[in-house]
Parts: C-alpha cells; structure tokens; sequence
C-alpha cells in the first residue's frame, strides 16, 4: 500500500507540475466523458433519419443543426468521439508494441541483425506513408478495423528508432551487464531490463502519433475510403463540404473536433515527454 500511496503521490505531483500535461488529461477526460455516456448526452440516434434536412443550429430541435439527411450534427459529433478514440488507441498499440520489438532487438543484438533492421526501417521511412495507407486499404477494404490495422503498420519507424537508441544507451549499463554476468539469456534481458527501462520516450512519442492517426481517418473518411457504417468525422467533413455555402454547421462543427480532439492528444504526448525524458528532469532538478 505504500508503495501504491508513493506511486500515486509523485504522479500526481508531476502532473500539477506541468500545465500541458495537466491540459491533455482534462481533454482526455472530457473525450471519454462523451464515450461512455454518449447515449444519454446525444439529443438524437446518429443513424436516424429526420425530416429537417439542413436545419439551422437551433432550429427544429437541433442544437447544432442537421445534416442533408435529417441527422442530428450534436449526436453524430458525440458518437464520432468513440471512432476518433479507437482508431488512436487501436493503432497507436500496434504501432507502439512493433517499434518497440523491432528497435529493442536492432538495438540491443546489434551486428548484422541491427543493419538489416535499420535499413529496413529506412527504407520504410522513405515510402509515402499515406499513399500506402490509401493503397492498402483500397485494396483490402475500408472497414473501420481494416483503416486501424494498416495505420499502426505504417506508423511504426519513428517508434523503433526511439527504441533502438534506448536499447543502445541501456545495454552499456551495469545492470544490464550484471545481468549478463549472472547467466541470463538475451531475450530475457530485453524484456526484463531493455524494454521496461526504455519505453518511456516510446511511450510520449505514440501518444502524440494518435493525433496523426486520428488525422489520417478523417482524410481517409473525406476520400471516401472510411468505414461508412461508422460515424465519422471525416465523413461528415464530406459530405458537409457540397453545402459548405448554405450548411456550414455539418462540416464547421466536426473539423473544430477533429482540431480539439488532436491537440489533446498533442498536449498529453508533449506532457508524457516532459515528464518521462530524464533530460528534463534533469534540467527541472537543475534549475
């Protein structure tokens, strides 16, 4: 229980410590505060169809007004918010556990099995991400776990590389060379001190890919290329765009939540880093 009390009491003065971490977690809330009670906050189903199509905010019982078909903007930006998180969550694990693996063996086996690695990874950094996202999920299908997979299989380089230089720093400690002393293998090194010890960089780094993620579906949705048995925002986007002149509302209201939903994500990311990089700790204590 002390140890928990300790845990808690220095997470929690390291978030009163710093203001965009402290920010990100109140946006992060906030999402998740319209993710599990999204039915009870949603004035109407997303999925119905009303009469209204194109009503002003205010006006035939929309707060936020209607789209072409009748739907109700405030609960399709409501529901949106559980698409936006999940294609984040979904794909920022994929990306963060393959970045992890692969830059922790490259890093810490070195040799030829570093080199191949990293030229792999470098020749993966050069292809244009997006283009290949639209290629893949063209070919195999825009549904929405398809769009999540392919997004944490694209995103993963920057992750490694992170990784790598841990593991680079990490296998030149004492402890790690005490361990190798003692007889363990090299695998149990790796996730016993490599990768517990240096994921915190990785951590902050995935953190801020959600938002690129969360980007990547609505530009994926705006293409016509997103789940449409989802809602989304990206679709909204697109669909609102052809009465940009007349309805403004069905695209304004879902870009500014795309705006707010990526610099919460950019905030936590941007806070994790301050408060998990030992360089800014260091500077912290210094000063």
């Amino acid at each position: 229980m002390q140890i928990v009390a300790a845990a808690a009491q220095k997470t929690f003065k390291a978030v009163r410590k710093d203001t965009q971490l402290r920010l990100g977690l109140i946006g992060m809330f906030t999402l998740l505060f319209f993710v599990v009670f999204a039915p009870i906050l949603a004035p109407a189903d997303p999925y119905d169809f009303g009469v209204h199509s194109l009503s002003a905010p205010g006006q035939d019982g929309h707060l936020l007004g209607s789209n072409h078909m009748g739907q109700d903007v405030l609960s399709m930006l409501i529901y949106g918010v559980q698409t936006s998180l999940a294609v984040a969550i979904i794909s920022a694990l994929i990306s963060g556990a393959l970045g992890v693996l692969i830059g922790g063996v490259a890093g810490y086996f070195g040799g030829r099995i570093d080199f191949y690695i990293s030229e792999f990874t470098n020749v993966f950094m050069m292809l244009p991400t997006f283009f290949l996202i639209l290629l893949i999920v063209a070919l195999f299908g825009n549904s929405l776990f398809n769009v999540m997979v392919v997004i944490g299989l694209t995103t993963w380089p920057s992750n490694a590389k992170l990784m790598r230089a841990q593991a680079l720093s990490l296998r030149e400690r004492t402890f790690v060379k005490g361990a190798i002393a003692m007889g363990e293998t090299k695998p149990q090194i790796l996730f016993k001190y490599i990768v517990p010890n240096g994921i915190f960089p990785v951590i902050a780094n995935t953190t801020i890919g959600m938002s690129n993620a969360i980007l990547t579906e609505a530009g994926l949705s705006f293409l016509g290329l997103g789940d449409p048995n989802v809602i989304s925002w990206g679709q909204m986007i697109q669909t609102g765009s052809r009465y940009i002149t007349s309805a403004w509302w069905v695209s304004a209201f879902a870009g500014l939540a795309i705006v707010y939903t990526v610099v919460v994500f950019y905030l936590l990311g941007d806070g994790l880093n301050h408060v998990l990089n030992p360089k800014h700790l260091y500077r912290k204590g210094a000063a």
